[in-house]
């Protein structure tokens, strides 16, 4: 497999090689983007009804329970605008995408029907001699399926049903795409294993020595740590980024919407490296007015799908708000690091305005009680070498990873404790409990009864995780998978 880029940075181009590289195609507004934002998490691609919007190549990676691809978005292939210059220009980065894949997938909008554009490019990807998974978007309930039906005249064999927007049959098809291109996952569990498995997996070939090693190389191929500054206009962002940086890299201005579009900026300190994105303020949807700060919001947000840790500012003089925390709430959806950064924080004075800081604070984050608080000033410089040890804390957390026998040995202590509820009359079984990823935390618990598992159990999880192993400033992840019951398999015999 050869090399691929995965980033720019600055003038040094980064490879990736190990993981196979699946491109997202298609004709305009069929959903190409919104599936790229399924696929990676968050919202790294800007989603909108305007025929061109995506012109670059986008890059993101995916994790399907162990299964490492890369996906790459394109803009929308459509042979009349590729007359013009701008299309052209789209044409020639989606086929370069093509070129340097390992599988395609072919979008199409399900709801319009087969067109002679998908027909054209079905063709052109046909003789790729590459993998091509026929995707069916927008079929967002069974009663849809038919309309699948249509393209089975393009010739590419599965037409896999699904709905971007709403993650229908997005599970399925990774499935047969990570078989396919042969993605590294781990091993599916014994069914023939013993039911107690907490003794059994006690033992790991991997010393801890070892691991951490393995880990910080890891690490280190990942290249730079990419720090997302986000918040509300006028919080102190572009003042922040510049203080580290010690130059103006963005401009700075008392007017809302100075800044438009995410500055990326390269920056090294004690032989760590980063790239810091100041992003456009974000306002509520109520008060945005102009399409292009629209636009900028949505890059901004978009951010959130690149970056390892975002670090949400707040003009501490004003205090946080309702706003504030919704951001803060699309950055847990999102998966990423968190850091409240309180700027200004020299203009409140006196102990009774601190104190009534830190409970606003409290109170306004009050489902964020795992990110750190930061009290910092970008004007003065006050706290913000602190910022960043805050912050290379969280993104070590953000990567933790803990092996199975030790989480295992940790769950035989909490299910001793709190039992998995009763569901529907029975008793619902936890086999074991494994991580199956990093970056956020993620880890799967195999039970006879995945739907037995409330919420409120997997959150007393959570909060039993984060009490044995810190997990500061990043979600954690728990996913429920089915596993059956030996002595139920053998009852049906």
């Amino acid at each position: 497999m050869s090399p691929r880029p995965t980033k720019i940075i600055g003038s040094a181009e980064v490879t990736h090689t190990d993981a196979p590289l699946i491109a997202v195609v298609g004709r305009p507004n069929v959903g190409k983007s919104t599936l790229f934002n399924r696929l990676v998490g968050g919202r790294p691609a800007l989603v909108h009804d305007t025929p061109g919007l995506t012109r670059d190549r986008r890059y993101g990676d995916l994790d399907y329970f162990g299964a490492q691809m890369r996906v790459v978005d394109t803009g929308g292939l459509d042979p009349e605008a590729a007359r013009e210059v701008i299309g052209a220009g789209i044409h020639r980065q989606a086929m370069r995408a093509i070129g340097e894949a390992d599988a395609l997938m072919l979008v199409v909008d399900g709801r319009a029907g087969l067109s002679a554009i998908d027909q054209e490019l079905a063709t052109e990807l046909r003789a790729t001699g590459k993998p091509v998974f026929l995707v069916v978007n927008k079929i967002d309930h069974q009663v849809r399926d038919e309309l699948v039906h249509d393209f089975h005249e393009l010739g590419l064999g599965t037409a896999w049903a699904i709905s971007a927007a709403h993650g229908r049959g997005i599970d399925a098809l990774l499935e047969a795409i990570a078989a396919k291109v042969g993605a590294v996952r781990p091993p599916e569990p014994d069914e023939t294993v013993a039911d107690d498995l907490f003794d059994a997996l006690a033992k790991e070939d991997e010393t801890d020595d070892a691991r951490i090693a393995r880990f910080a190389i890891e690490d280190a191929a990942r290249g730079p740590l990419r720090v997302a500054f986000m918040g509300r206009p006028n919080a102190g962002k572009s003042s922040l980024t510049n203080r580290l940086l010690g130059e103006e890299r963005s401009l700075v201005h008392d007017v809302a919407g100075t800044t438009t579009d995410p500055v990326d900026s390269p920056f090294s300190i004690g032989g760590r490296n980063y790239i810091l994105v100041d992003t456009a303020g974000i306002r509520r949807k109520a008060r945005i007015d102009e399409e292009v700060e629209k636009i900028a919001v949505s890059m901004a947000l978009g951010q959130l799908g690149r970056c390892d840790v975002a670090v949400l500012v707040i003009d501490a003089h004003l205090g946080p708000s309702e706003q504030d925390a919704r951001i803060a709430g699309y950055v847990e959806d999102a998966g990423r690091g968190l850091v409240i950064a309180l700027n200004k924080s020299d203009l409140v004075t006196g102990d009774e305005a601190k104190a009534a800081l830190k409970e606003l604070t409290s109170d306004t984050f009050h489902f964020l009680t795992w990110a750190p608080t930061a009290l910092i000033s970008a004007s003065r410089g006050d706290g913000v070498d602190r910022l960043l040890d805050t912050v290379d804390a969280v993104a070590r957390e953000h990567a933790r990873r803990i092996k199975t026998a030790e989480l295992n040995r940790f769950f035989a202590e909490v299910i001793e404790e709190m039992p998995p509820p009763i569901h529907r009359g029975r008793q619902v079984k936890i086999h074991y409990l494994t991580q199956g990823g990093s970056r956020p935390p993620t880890f799967i618990l195999w039970a006879n009864t995945p739907d037995g598992l409330s919420d409120s159990y997997k959150r007393f999880l959570q909060n039993r995780l984060r009490q044995r192993y810190g997990f500061k400033g990043t979600p954690i992840r728990i996913i429920v998978k089915a596993k059956k019951d030996r002595h139920d398999e053998e009852g049906k015999k």
